[in-house]
């Protein structure tokens, strides 16, 4: 199971990743913000290939069809904003990620050029050691 994860870290462009992540947090920022600030059109169009109604039935049906597609139109329209609601979420938890992945590169860097000077503080101690 930890090779699996292993080679999930090598796969990933953690560099590309940290590059990229303000312009991923801000496209859902952007998609959040029109998907939230949409404001509801106007139904006053008929339907495409409504046929002419001549009496009370057809009307009535007509009038339960458009309440069922109003109701199935808001049902999707509250998933919709779920959905841009979880990937503004998702997008602004790669950032502090990112923003994390990158802190901890650059201390690694930090710690490997100091384990390179005690290294070579530790090799000239024994050498001047060594010499007496």
């Amino acid at each position: 199971m930890a090779i699996g994860w292993l080679t999930v870290l090598k796969v990933v462009p953690w560099v590309e990743l940290a590059r990229n992540a303000p312009k991923i947090a801000e496209g859902a920022r952007k998609l959040w913000d029109g998907v939230a600030g949409e404001k509801r059109a106007p139904t006053s169009a008929p339907a495409p290939g409504a046929a002419p109604v001549d009496g009370a039935a057809p009307l009535d049906a007509l009038v339960a069809r458009v309440d069922r597609l109003e109701a199935d139109r808001a049902h999707l329209r509250g998933q919709l904003l779920a959905s841009t609601d979880l990937i503004n979420q998702l997008a602004s938890q790669n950032a502090q990620l990112t923003a994390g992945v990158e802190a901890l590169r650059a201390r690694v860097v930090w710690l490997t050029r100091m384990l390179i000077v005690v290294g070579l503080l530790a090799l000239a101690a024994l050498v001047l050691a060594l010499t007496r």
